[in-house]
C-alpha cells in the first residue's frame, strides 16, 4: 500500500482480473502489460486498499483521495507466476477469490523471476481443465496462497466453492437456494480450515446474482457481494451487496490512466455512468 495523501476519496474504483498471462484471451492480461499498469499506479501515488479499508471507505470513513481496489477472480495460477510477482516490484497489494473446491495441495511453483516457470494456459484450455479433474495444473495452491498472504500481495475471499450457477441448475427457486447456500456453506468451512477463518465478502461467479442469491449470501454471513457490472461508480453509502467493478480487457497502462481519470472525475464521471444506465434502460 502506498503513502496515503491528505485529501480522502470520494470514490473508489475496483478494478478486476482473472489471467495474467502470455497466453492470450479474451479476459487475459499480458504480464507486461499488467506490470506496466502496476508501475503506473504507484508511480501516480495510488494506494491499493484491502477490503477492510474499502468496506470503511463504503461506510464513510476517510481512505487516501487516490485509491483504488484490485481483484482478481477464480484463483488461477498466473496470478501467482505473473501477478504476485508484479505486485511485490512495485509494493502493491490486491484481493483474489478463491472457488475452493479448485484448490489443491502441493510444493510452492516458481514464479516471475525464479527460473522455468509452470505453464499458464489459455482461459479455454483452464476450463477445460478444470472440467476433466485438473485444476491443480492451472489453478493456486494452498502453498502458494499461504506465500502470497506472507508477502501481503494478495488476501483472500470466497468466489464460492464450485462456482455454479445454480439459478441454470435448477429448475425451482427453493432448490436454488438450497444448493447456493450449500455452495456457500462449503466454501466458508475451507477457508475456515485452511486460512483460519473468513470474511464477509462475496464475489458471484460469473458475475450473476438475483434477490434469491443476494438473500442467501447475507444468511450465510456475507455483506460485501461483489458484481461484474460497471454501471456505477462506488461512493460513500453505496449499497455493499452491489459493488461495482471495472474490467480491464487485456489493455494497458495508457487505458488505465485513462479510465481512473474519467471515473474518479466528479462530474465527467458522474455524466459518464448515468449515460450508461439510461441506454441499458433504452434497450
Amino acid at each position: 500500500m502506498n503513502s496515503p495523501s491528505h485529501a480522502s476519496a470520494r470514490t473508489v474504483p475496483v478494478l478486476m482480473y482473472h489471467h495474467v498471462s502470455p497466453s492470450p484471451g479474451p479476459i487475459t492480461l499480458s504480464p507486461e502489460h499488467f506490470d506496466a499498469q502496476m508501475r503506473w499506479l504507484a508511480q501516480a501515488g495510488y494506494t491499493t486498499l484491502d477490503t477492510a479499508a474499502f468496506a470503511g471507505f463504503l461506510a464513510g470513513e476517510p481512505v487516501p483521495e487516490k485509491s483504488v481496489l484490485l481483484t482478481f477472480d477464480d484463483g488461477y495460477l498466473d496470478n501467482y507466476v505473473y501477478g504476485h510477482a508484479a505486485l511485490q516490484r512495485h509494493g502493491l497489494n490486491a484481493v483474489m477469490f478463491l472457488v475452493t473446491g479448485w484448490m489443491g495441495d502441493g510444493p510452492v511453483r516458481a514464479t516471475q523471476g525464479q527460473g522455468a516457470l509452470p505453464a499458464t494456459p489459455a482461459h479455454g484450455e483452464c476450463e477445460q481443465l478444470i472440467a476433466s479433474g485438473h485444476a491443480d495444473d492451472v489453478i493456486v495452491r494452498w502453498s502458494e496462497i499461504e506465500t502470497m498472504r506472507a508477502a501481503g500481495t494478495f488476501e483472500f475471499h470466497s468466489h464460492t466453492h464450485t462456482h455454479t450457477r445454480w439459478d441454470k441448475q435448477c429448475a425451482y427457486a427453493s432448490e436454488k437456494r438450497e444448493r447456493l447456500a450449500q455452495d456457500i456453506a462449503q466454501s466458508r468451512s475451507r477457508l475456515q480450515q485452511r486460512l483460519g477463518g473468513v470474511s464477509d465478502h462475496l464475489c458471484w461467479p460469473q458475475g450473476y446474482f438475483d434477490a434469491d442469491y443476494q438473500q442467501v449470501a447475507r444468511e450465510a454471513g456475507f455483506k460485501y457481494l461483489y458484481t461484474t457490472r460497471d454501471d456505477a461508480r462506488n461512493v460513500p453509502g453505496t449499497d455493499p451487496a452491489r459493488i461495482c467493478r471495472i474490467g480491464e480487457k487485456g489493455r494497458g497502462a495508457d487505458w488505465l490512466a485513462q479510465k481512473l481519470w474519467l471515473v474518479r472525475n466528479p462530474l465527467l464521471g458522474g455524466a459518464h455512468y448515468w449515460l450508461k444506465q439510461h441506454q441499458k434502460k433504452k434497450r
